[in-house]
């Protein structure tokens, strides 16, 4: 079920699967050319250093449920090809 401020088709892209899992938060989001007519280019990688590069721990999940966990992807949705963010934490506050 997509919420008032995501996408109806908002894809699929790869995430961190302790994201999912709740061991991580979100640190990074990358977007890069869609690997097919599902993928919507999102990269969604943890704050644990060598966690995604452990082959198994990335899976494919729907964006809107990666912003159902972290509402500050929502605005990102349309940014192009190429993007790269870093999400920051200030006195507690994620941006």
């Amino acid at each position: 079920m997509s919420s008032p401020s995501s996408s109806k088709d908002s894809g699929g892209c790869l995430v961190s699967r302790n994201i999912i899992d709740g061991r991580g938060h979100i640190k990074w989001a990358r977007r890069e050319k869609a690997v097919n007519p599902v993928d919507n280019g999102w990269r969604i990688l943890s704050d644990a250093d060598d966690f995604h590069n452990t082959p198994g721990n990335l899976v494919v999940a729907s964006f809107n449920s990666i912003a159902n966990i972290e509402p500050a992807l929502i605005g990102i949705h349309t940014l192009p090809v190429g993007t790269d963010l870093q999400l920051a934490v200030h006195d507690g506050h994620r941006r």
